[in-house]
This record gives C-alpha cells, sequence and structure tokens, in this order.
C-alpha cells in the first residue's frame, strides 16, 4: 500500500481533482510497497535528521524527486513547499511544512554512513523483483569514469624521487587517476550490474578511478542469472571457473597475450558477445546526460556513492513503468 498521506488538509477537498496530478509520480507510488524502505530506515536514530523528525520514507522520497528534477538542496526545499504534486508523492500534508534544505542534507548523510542507500536500494529491487520484472535472463557487467568535482591536481614542478607526477588532491582524497586510451582521468568509477531482459540495474558500485574493473567483478555476479557478459577487461582463469562452478554460462570476451593471441574463433565470439554486452552503455548515457553524472557532485566517495545509487534507483522505478506498461 502507498504511504501517501490520506490527511491533506480541509483546503484541498475544495480543489479540482487534476489540481497538482502528477500521473507518472502517482503510478511510480502505487508500483511500491514502501514497507519495506521504511523497515530499513527505522534503523535511522531519531534526531538525525534534524528537527521536526519526518518519516524516512517521505525523506527517502524526497531524494528520488531530486533526481528526477535535477534539484539542489534548496532548490527541493523550494519545490516541496509550492508544488503539490511533490507533496502528494512523499506524503506531505496541506497544512504541514516542508523539510528544509539542511534536513535533507543531514538525511542523505545519515544514509550514506549507515549504509542504509545500498538497503533501500536492495528493498526496492526486492519489490520490483516479486512483480516479476527481473528476469535474470543474464547479467551485463561494465564500469564507467566519473570526473571528480574538484579540479585534478597539478602535478608538482619538483616530483619527489619515487613518488611520480600524478598526485592526490587534499580538497577530495578518495579521488585517484586513471588512463582512458592517452588521457588521463581524475575521479572514480561507476560499477554497473544490469539485467539483461528488463534494463534494470541490480547492483551498483562506486570506487576511486584507479581500482582496476576486475577487481570488484566477482561482486556484480549475482549468482541466479543464467550468463554473464562482459567485455575482455574481465576475463581471467578464476573467474571462468567460479562461474562454471556456479553453473553461469560465460559470456564474457576472451582476451589474448602477447604469448597466446585471440583466435579466429574467440575474435568471431567476442563480436558477438559485443553486441549484446553493449546495452549496457544505455544506461550510461541516461546517467550522464539525463542524471548529470558524469562529473561527481560531492567530494567524498561515500556521499558520491549514495548519489549514484539514488539516480539508479530512481532509473529503475521509471523502467518499471514502461516496463509494466
Amino acid at each position: 500500500m502507498s504511504v501517501r498521506s490520506s490527511q491533506r488538509g480541509m483546503a484541498e477537498a475544495f480543489l479540482h481533482p487534476t489540481v497538482g496530478r502528477n500521473g507518472r509520480l502517482e503510478a511510480i507510488d502505487d508500483q511500491i510497497d514502501w514497507s519495506r524502505v521504511e523497515g530499513v530506515l527505522a534503523g535511522l536514530k531519531p534526531g538525525r535528521m534534524g528537527p521536526p523528525r519526518y518519516p524516512g520514507v517521505l525523506m527517502f522520497k524526497a531524494l528520488l524527486l531530486q533526481q528526477w528534477y535535477g534539484l539542489s538542496d534548496p532548490g527541493l526545499e523550494e519545490a516541496l513547499c509550492d508544488r503539490m504534486s511533490f507533496r502528494r508523492f512523499v506524503g506531505l500534508a496541506g497544512d504541514q511544512a516542508a523539510p528544509d534544505h539542511a534536513t535533507l542534507w543531514r538525511f542523505r548523510q545519515s544514509l550514506a554512513k549507515g549504509g542504509l542507500d545500498q538497503a533501500a536500494f536492495e528493498a526496492v529491487a526486492g519489490e520490483l523483483d516479486a512483480r516479476g520484472l527481473i528476469v535474470r535472463q543474464g547479467t551485463l557487467i561494465d564500469a564507467s569514469l566519473v570526473a571528480s568535482q574538484s579540479r585534478p591536481p597539478e602535478p608538482p614542478d619538483d616530483p619527489q624521487p619515487g613518488v611520480g607526477r600524478l598526485v592526490g588532491s587534499a580538497r577530495e582524497p578518495d579521488a585517484n587517476w586513471t588512463r582512458r586510451g592517452s588521457k588521463r582521468i581524475f575521479g572514480y568509477k561507476v560499477h554497473v550490474a544490469v539485467d539483461r531482459g528488463s534494463g534494470l540495474v541490480r547492483r551498483v558500485l562506486m570506487t576511486p578511478a584507479s581500482v582496476n574493473d576486475t577487481v570488484p567483478a566477482d561482486d556484480l555476479i549475482l549468482g541466479d542469472e543464467k550468463e554473464v557478459w562482459a567485455d575482455k577487461a574481465y576475463d581471467s582463469h578464476a573467474r571462468r571457473d567460479r562461474l562454471k562452478v556456479l553453473r553461469i554460462k560465460n559470456r564474457i570476451c576472451r582476451r589474448g597475450n602477447k604469448h597466446h593471441p585471440p583466435s579466429p574463433w574467440s575474435e568471431r565470439r567476442n563480436g558477438a558477445i559485443a553486441r549484446i554486452r553493449g546495452r549496457v552503455e544505455t544506461l550510461f548515457a541516461v546517467l550522464k546526460r539525463h542524471y548529470h553524472k558524469g562529473r561527481a557532485r560531492y567530494l567524498t566517495l561515500q556521499r558520491n556513492r549514495t548519489d549514484v545509487i539514488l539516480a539508479c534507483l530512481a532509473i529503475n522505478l521509471r523502467r518499471a513503468l514502461v516496463l509494466s506498461a
């Protein structure tokens, strides 16, 4: 059942039924049993959200609105004050004050510190799974770079012996360097596991950019899928053996080396896999173009991870409407 408040105040009783309506938000609200998320957020300690205390689900849904509409914390506060459709979605009665931007910021901090961002993501994923939207035909695995919030640090004029010229940032200590082609990039990596049949994100991780794609790859294998699809950066003998033990079909592109270059069969196989695996790029395009995740919003890995998890959750909820149509 929806937690949309039934106490909207006497004033709303005299409004035309179409005033303040948003069909998409109402459909999203109705497709989720928010009690699962409410149970996850029950772990937040009283007073962590600032006075007055708001229900955790109300605050969580407000952060989803922030992702969908590209709002800052002050912008979200303002929208919750004057947009009736937003108030209805989160469950604010007409005579109830909206949370201010500081309260919204503190709530997001609490999600990040307690690891409740991931738990809430999984709670909503469980709801989508219960509706039969997760197909488990296969998992598409990939990673994408996200530039740092601050400017990349300039190399020192006189680098210390053995240290090199690629220095870190005191302002953004979790970001790090990597290379894409001939270009150096300072920032982070977003690692995702996407359900092949539905396009829903099943798992999302974030690391400094220096972490090799293959390092968190095993955490992106769910274990209940029929196949795993990935590019050759994820190929290893250990991973091939693990997939065999799990009875998951290996659809990872084969990687050769100077002693054993890829055979013509491997090249044909890689080409066939690439056509399927490449569909994950659609998610990254949506994240960067529509949710503005090409550049980090915050200065720490923890905060940016929460931001990306919320964005992927927002994408899943909109995707679920399409799948249910």
